[in-house]
This record gives structure tokens, sequence and C-alpha cells, in this order.
């Protein structure tokens, strides 16, 4: 099986926003981000994945098989870490075992306890009194408990302070060593996706603007500054989006081999950040 979850023609449409049609494959063993601005459809395309939401249109499929027929089987597979208390607030830890252990075939009190301890979480303290990170924390250890084989995480590191999102980063990039699992890892913090992401799949305004491997996103985006001078309608059809300024331009390019032949020497091509690609491709409606 090579996609862990496949979206095929899936489109949902709200009265103030809409997935026209969307085509999105996530990897089985690698570590996917799924980004853009608030209000660009992640946590939307989540609830898809998650059977929370049903398309109007499409199919969607996780491991291969679909919900109508195996939602139980799925979700059984599935770890979702979310970015806030996601358990009713007077149980503590040992209360929220004991009700979701029963419902997972493959529950291992040994790794909860194993999780709990290195989370440094309280088990008998109320989830109310859990500071946002350790209700991430939490949600996280109940994942890997029944050994979830895709987890999802929606905007798991907002609000969290670096050094603990950092601590997170890392504990991810330990759990991917043996290649059995796939992280789905929903974020407009676009600095955490560049130092664990294998995949980028970039969402703007309900559209895919791409799903590409890192690697690939750095070879075919850059940024490109130089003299007001240079730029005519004709030139600006290498650029994303350009922005000017008295000083000269700095413009977004998809094409970074159209610049240098149209360009030459005279403007300078710099990388593009995930975060650059998000702001300069806000505006942009659509994607020929």
């Amino acid at each position: 099986m090579e996609h862990v979850i496949d979206l095929h023609n899936v489109s949902k449409t709200y009265k103030d926003f809409s997935i026209p049609t969307m085509n999105l494959q996530v990897k089985q063993g690698y570590v996917t981000g799924l980004i853009g601005a608030n209000g660009a459809g992640k946590s939307t395309t989540i609830k898809l994945m998650m059977n929370l939401i049903q398309p109007d249109a499409g199919d969607v499929k996780v491991f291969g098989q679909d919900y109508a027929s195996h939602e139980k089987a799925i979700k059984e597979r599935i770890g979702f870490v979310y970015d806030g208390n996601v358990f009713f607030e007077g149980l503590n830890l040992k209360d929220i075992k004991r009700i979701v252990g029963p419902a997972y075939k493959h529950w291992n009190d040994q790794l909860f306890y194993q999780y709990v301890e290195m989370f440094e979480l309280p088990l008998k303290k109320p989830i109310k009194t859990f500071s946002k990170g350790m209700q991430m924390k939490a949600s996280l250890a109940i994942a890997l408990s029944h050994e979830a084989e895709l987890i999802i995480m929606d905007e798991p590191t907002a609000g969290l302070d670096p050094v603990f999102r950092r601590e997170l980063l890392d504990l991810l990039q330990d759990l991917m060593l043996d290649g059995k699992r796939t992280i789905l890892f929903s974020t407009h913090i676009t600095t955490d996706l560049e130092r664990i992401a294998d995949y980028i799949a970039f969402l703007n305004r309900g559209e895919l603007v791409f799903n590409q491997t890192v690697h690939e996103v750095s070879e075919t985006y850059a940024l490109v500054k130089g003299g007001t001078d240079l730029l005519d309608r004709d030139t600006e059809k290498s650029f994303v989006h350009v922005q000017r300024a008295a000083t000269g331009f700095e413009a977004l390019t998809d094409n970074v081999n159209a610049v240098r032949e149209v360009f030459g020497s005279s403007v300078m091509i710099e990388r593009a950040t995930l975060e650059d690609i998000m702001f300069y491709t806000k505006g942009r409606k659509s994607y020929a």
C-alpha cells in the first residue's frame, strides 16, 4: 500500500467556504505537512479524512478502505492529536485509560504507562488542570498506546513555547525511525515542518496548490529580487506574485529555470521558505 490516505475528486461546500475538487494522497511511512493560512481548508480536509464530515462528492479512502464498510477497522489504526482537550475535563488519565483502552484491539497498558512517564504526565490530576502542552502530550500518549499506524495532528504546536515545540518535533522524528508509522501534521507554523516533514501539501482557499517532497519544493520555488525597471507584462509571467517597493521588487517564482532564462544575472535568486510561499500565494486564485 503506497498511500495511507487517498482523497479522489473530493468536494465540500459550505455557505462561506468550499473545497471545489481535491485530489490528495498521503504516502505511507513519511511525515506529510499540511500547510495553509487560517481558513485555507486544513481542518475541513482533516475532518474529511477522519469521517467527521462527509464529502458532497468524491471518494475518501484510508488504508485502501472506505469508511462506509470499514469505519471501525480504519479508526483502530488512527491516532488523532488535537491542539486542545478532547476528553471530559473532570477525568484524569487513569479514568481515560479505563474508558478508552477497551475500545482498541491493540491497546497496550505497558506502552501507555511508558509514555505517561516519558511525558511526565500526572495520572490522577483532572485533564482540566493540564496546560495546553500537557493536553497535547496526553492525546499523543493515548494515540501511541493503541499502536496507531497513522497519526493525524491538527495544529499541535500552536500556542506552545519554543522549547516544548522542539521537544515534540524531536519526539516525532524518533517515532518515525522504525518506518511503520505515517504522520500527517497540519500547521501554519511552517518552520516546524522544515525540520521534520518529508512531503508538503499546501492548501490555499480550499484548493491544493501542490503536494511535493520538501526537496521538490525547494527546487521549484524561489524568491527573486531586482530592479523594477526589469518588470513588464511579459517578464512578470515568470512569477506567482510580485511585490514592488521604491528600492526594487521581490517576487516568488515556481519556475526557477524560466527566471534564469529571462533575467540572467540581473536578478538575485534566493531560496524561498514555506512561509514565503504561503505569503506570496495567498492572493492568487488560479494555479495554471
